[in-house]
């Protein structure tokens, strides 16, 4: 009878040094023969992988993955790992899905809770460099002393495949397993990321700085010279008095000595005021802005070898999306674009979404209406031809306004209108807002739950409903809670699909490697994927970005008539791409 190959190998590198110990498993979590101990991790690692992929367990990729990365690409012909349980990026889902949104899910803590232990807190989260120089320290794993670690991983995997189990309803089940697939997808591809890093040109980047900025200054701190030039200017426009342009204090008395009023220095409001000072402190803010977020101080930190390397965090942030720790890779200006640049003989293939949240609403709500208006190209342009005579910009303030809940301005009647052309799809996001406002909780598509109220907002809430001195305040608050949960479900079930798509197309480039060497993601913001790829396969990159596209939309929303086309352009430089 031939041996059946395990569904999931558990896996937990030695404190220091080059090896580790192993585990076989069956899907359901049952440890299956006896542990492996090797002297080898990534060599055993990578021929496991190649003999019979499995989904590999460990603590958390920071700890499990992004110390072998290094090894397995040193590796000749080794494969990168195809799949993964994360169980802090796990236990996060989990313990939100059954009420306990927020508690700590450190392997320790997950291993606390099974053992009625003090559960430790969360420790800050640490970027790839830290996770290698404190493999599975105590302090990082959160493990009582003298807790075998691959016992606790073996436990805690057990258990959380026993509440995956427990889930009530086959549909449901069905779709946050995916979800718990997705999410661990993303660490792999997140790791992977911040090894291969983002094609940056250093001496492209210091000539567009200079040209912004002026020469990098010899003194550390000091402002470069059209900074300073600008911040002079300014104070000149503002009668001449010294005051500190960084100052959010100082700018506005500056400006009220002149007898002008701001209620912030927001880019918007000064655009509306007509004085010199006004320009003048929006080019400040942009120059400021660019020098300290990625200035000469940032390439020092950031970018080596040529290579920009992001520091991800998977569902960084309450709806899915990922964030960063530093570095800004989730918001590199416009500008500085023109630093990334491919490889000679290489071509960067960028695609992004194109409106991809009115189609998630769409597809959400099951509007028949609003999916055939957004059968075409441009969802706004089609909608303002059937709802609001050919006006696109009404179109989009309606349709963001109704995902977003405002209400303000000449917004009501647009929402009237489409309140009664697609009532399915306004009646979704309109029982996601009274459902915030009840002080309840909303899911994404896959099961990713929304954080509960606080305290502070349920007696606020109570003060709505008693009416008195608290009911204006009580009012806005739950207003407010209905704002963040119509768009939640919206934002989150985005970020289902886009987690969907990273991990689809991940998986196909895996199949592409060619003599040139193998396509790879360097980079992803929320909708938006960019592929490294040799010149001669950048085409059927930007093919596979569809195919997985396609495959996302399936997995998330089934047999959906609401098409989500990815605009692709295949360019040397990332700033040529839009």
């Amino acid at each position: 009878m031939e041996a059946t190959v395990p569904a999931r190998i558990a896996l937990v590198p030695d404190a220091h040094g080059r090896g580790g110990r192993l585990h076989r498993l069956a899907e359901t979590g049952e440890p299956l023969g006896a542990p492996l101990k090797t002297a080898e991790l990534a060599a055993t690692v990578a021929e496991l992988e190649a003999a019979e992929q499995p989904r590999w367990v460990w603590a958390s990729a920071e700890s499990g993955y992004v110390p072998l990365l290094p090894a397995l690409d040193r590796l000749h012909g080794a494969h990168r790992l195809g799949r993964c349980h994360d169980l802090r990026l796990v236990e996060a889902l989990l313990l939100a899905h059954e009420g306990r949104w927020g508690a700590p899910r450190s392997l320790g803590a997950a291993w606390a809770r099974l053992h009625s232990l003090p559960v430790p807190a969360d420790l800050p989260e640490t970027g790839p460099a830290e996770a290698q120089d404190t493999l599975f320290a105590p302090d990082r794993l959160q493990l009582p002393p003298g807790t075998d670690p691959l016992a606790a991983v073996l436990a805690v995997h057990a258990d959380q495949q026993r509440r995956l189990r427990a889930i009530e309803g086959e549909p449901q089940r069905a779709r946050f397993r995916l979800l718990v697939a997705a999410e661990s997808a993303g660490a792999l591809a997140a790791a992977e990321m911040a090894e291969d890093g983002l094609p940056w040109r250093t001496e492209v980047h210091d000539a567009l700085l200079t040209e912004l900025l002026g020469p990098r200054p010899h003194i550390p701190g000091a402002q470069p010279a059209k900074l300073a030039e600008v911040s002079v200017r300014l104070q000149e426009a503002l009668g001449g008095k010294p005051f500190n342009p960084d100052s959010h204090t100082q700018v506005l008395r500056a400006f009220a000595e002149q007898g002008i009023r701001l209620n912030s220095t927001r880019v918007w409001e000064l655009r509306e005021l007509d004085h010199p000072a006004a320009e003048l402190l929006i080019r400040y803010k942009e120059l400021s802005r660019i020098h300290s977020a990625h200035g000469w101080a940032w390439q020092d930190a950031w970018a080596r070898g040529g290579r920009f390397h992001p520091e991800y965090v998977v569902g960084g942030v309450v709806s899915g999306r990922w964030a960063s720790r530093g570095g800004g890779a989730l918001q590199i200006p416009r500008i500085l674009r023109r630093a990334v640049l491919a490889d000679p003989g290489w071509r960067l293939v960028v695609a992004d979404a194109a409106q991809l949240e009115p189609r998630v609403l769409t597809a959400l709500s099951g509007d028949a209406a609003l999916a055939r208006t957004a059968a075409g190209g441009d969802l706004y342009q089609a909608l303002a031809q059937v709802a609001f005579q050919g006006d696109r910009e009404k179109a989009k303030l309606g349709l963001l306004g109704a995902m977003y809940g405002q209400t303000s301005g000449d917004i009501g009647p647009l929402l009237a209108t489409l309140r009664q052309r697609y009532p399915a799809a306004m009646g979704y996001v309109e029982a996601a807002a009274r459902t915030g406002e009840e002080g309840g909780i909303v899911t994404s598509r896959l099961g990713r739950s929304c954080p509960p109220p606080s305290d502070a907002w349920l007696d606020l809430a109570e003060g709505a409903t008693a009416g008195g001195e608290g009911a204006e305040q009580g009012g806005r608050s739950t207003r407010a809670r209905g704002r963040f949960t119509r768009n939640f479900v919206i934002q989150a079930s985005a970020a289902d699909w886009a987690l969907c798509l990273l991990a689809a197309l991940r998986r196909r480039l895996a199949e592409l490697t060619g003599p040139a060497g193998r396509p790879h993601l360097v980079f992803f913001q929320h909708d938006e994927v960019v592929v490294h790829a040799p010149a001669e396969s950048a085409d059927q990159v930007a093919a596979l970005i569809t195919a997985a596209a396609d495959e996302a939309s399936r997995l998330v929303f089934g047999d959906t008539p609401v098409r989500f086309p990815m605009s692709t352009a295949v360019v040397e430089c990332y700033a040529d791409a839009k």
